[in-house]
């Protein structure tokens, strides 16, 4: 794969998590705290914890951890592990130590999962893995973005 496609992609996680990197983005907020950490980091654990149109940005957060996890085990071993869908929604009320773990958990899959683009030997699986990870977390910031909205008023 092209070192311009990757460093492409490792750009647009980077947005997606971190926010952008300065002026301008190239599909967030174009301000401070508008990835998914800065969007996370605000909340409280009650608000994290409360329902919006039937769940919370806990379980988005949680649900968000646990594909990535399965997706830097598919670009460390090549296959997918066995992964429960259902079981990673299910966390909804939250105190302040599981908030707290929740980010740090996802995090940790962040940077494992950056560390892996330098990493992996780049063909049509990884490439894959890697732009579907991208845009299902761009998906679960939009979701958590408008919940914002809602529990913030």
């Amino acid at each position: 794969m092209s070192e311009v496609l990757r460093n492409a992609m490792e750009t647009m996680i980077k947005e997606t998590f971190e926010g952008p990197p300065g002026e301008g983005s190239m599909f967030t907020e174009s301000r401070p705290n508008s990835g998914l950490f800065g969007s996370l980091n605000q909340l409280t654990a009650n608000e994290a914890s409360t329902p919006v149109n039937g769940t919370t940005i806990a379980a988005h957060a949680d649900h968000t951890r646990f594909y990535l996890w399965g997706t830097n085990v598919i670009l460390k071993d090549g296959k997918q592990p066995e992964m429960d869908w259902g079981e990673s929604w299910k966390i909804n009320l939250v105190d302040e130590k599981r908030w707290n773990q929740i980010q740090e958990e996802l995090r940790h899959e962040y940077v494992t999962f950056l560390e892996r683009l330098n990493t992996i030997e780049w063909n049509e699986l990884p490439t894959k893995e890697v732009l579907g990870s991208l845009a299902h977390s761009a998906y679960h910031l939009g979701a958590i973005r408008q919940m914002l909205k809602v529990i913030k008023g």
